[in-house]
């Protein structure tokens, strides 16, 4: 298998440079995603303004983590996985939903559910719900605006998810108590 680069800040291409500073900023130390992805400045580029996007979404921060954490899991992406458990416990998103998440069991709450449960239909479909799918999601009090941004969430976790099965990203220190093993059959 092809050895990737994790990059640092003088590592990197020039290009890429001003994003992991601006990475180690906001979290103290460049995550080696990013310094995977510090390779191709222009995929570093695309998934950093398609994060920010995401976060402009309607969804709250736990209907985000839901969607991308149910992508993580399907796609098996380990890194993906413990780095959001990461995120998502310092967000506060609740633990009985986290739990879930990475168990791949229903989450409690009826309506984050049905996100969970259509975020993996939007994957594992490849973007071909069924009608009756698409309307069990409004139905659970959704809108079109949302089946279309939980396509939105699914395109970013393409790229992390992908990133990572390709480079074998090797998990943060700060992820790796929340490290995550796939079950075969959880993954899509």
């Amino acid at each position: 298998m092809t050895t990737f680069t994790t990059h640092t800040i003088e590592s990197a291409p020039e290009a890429s440079k001003q994003n992991l500073r601006n990475a180690k900023s906001a979290y103290s130390f460049v995550p080696n995603l990013l310094g995977t992805m510090a390779e191709a400045p222009s995929l570093l580029d695309g998934y950093l303004a398609l994060a920010g996007i995401f976060d402009k979404t309607s969804f709250s921060e736990t209907e985000r983590q839901i969607i991308l954490m149910t992508n993580n899991r399907l796609n098996g992406c380990v890194y993906c996985m413990a780095a959001h458990t990461s995120i998502s416990q310092m967000a506060g998103v609740k633990k009985d939903v986290i739990k879930a998440l990475r168990n791949n069991t229903p989450i409690a709450d009826a309506k984050l559910e049905a996100l969970r449960q259509f975020a993996e239909v939007i994957n594992k479909s490849r973007g071909w719900p069924t009608e009756t799918q698409v309307s069990a999601f409004i139905d659970a009090g959704y809108t079109q605006q949302n089946v279309l941004e939980v396509i939105l969430g699914t395109s970013l976790k393409v790229i992390s998810n992908y990133t990572n099965h390709i480079a074998e990203t090797t998990v943060d220190d700060a992820f790796a108590p929340n490290a995550w093993t796939p079950k075969s059959r959880d993954v899509a």
